[in-house]
């Protein structure tokens, strides 16, 4: 449902979020990371993100679900975007950074936990993850797509099944685009270091 959206709206969804000005939230993820990080960019939508970081400097991977988004992406960042779900996600410990800007939230409430220990499994021990979901709390439908809506609550409660990723911060901000004014839950998270393994 959520990707049929995205497959026959592509092109508008790309030209409403593709100019959009992130410099706030690309500082305060970048202040974690070292010059030429390897950062992912997991549900990369029109590559704005990817494409950004890209011209920072960082070793940039980037993958989105829909095929039409993909190829939109492509373009914009000169980046070989890749066809892929969270559930396609394999990577151990590669990456220095993970941005998950408006990504996570299409993903069904039940699914989170095991998607984002994925995600925490690609991330390497001391690496940082930026998160959003639209504020709020429980699932829901709108015009042909699917969101997850959390609190800070929410959040937590959530990052209780990721073993050894903790909170940096968390904030409230306001939608970015114009003609939208919805509420929005962002967090940096990190890996721990080292795990203490149990016997």
């Amino acid at each position: 449902m959520t990707l049929k959206y995205y497959q026959d709206n592509a092109q508008t969804f790309f030209d409403g979020t593709v100019n959009v000005d992130m410099s706030s939230l690309y500082e305060t993820f970048t202040r974690h990371l070292v010059p030429g990080a390897r950062v992912l960019d997991a549900g990369c939508g029109s590559g704005r993100d990817a494409k950004a970081f890209k011209e920072m400097g960082y070793q940039v991977e980037a993958f989105d679900a829909s095929s039409a988004m993909v190829e939109l992406a492509r373009e914009h960042t000169g980046l070989p975007v890749q066809l892929m779900t969270f559930a396609d996600v394999e990577w151990k410990e590669e990456f220095d950074g993970i941005w998950c800007c408006a990504s996570l939230l299409h993903v069904p409430a039940v699914e989170l936990p095991g998607v984002m220990r994925r995600l925490a499994d690609a991330l390497k021990p001391g690496g940082v993850w930026y998160v959003s979901f639209k504020h709020g709390d429980g699932e829901r439908e709108v015009d042909g797509r699917r969101f997850t809506d959390m609190d800070e609550m929410g959040l937590r409660a959530l990052l209780q099944y990721i073993p050894g990723i903790d909170v940096v911060e968390m904030w409230m901000s306001r939608d970015r685009r114009p003609q939208k004014d919805e509420a929005w839950i962002n967090g940096i998270l990190r890996k721990a270091l080292s795990r203490i393994l149990k016997n």
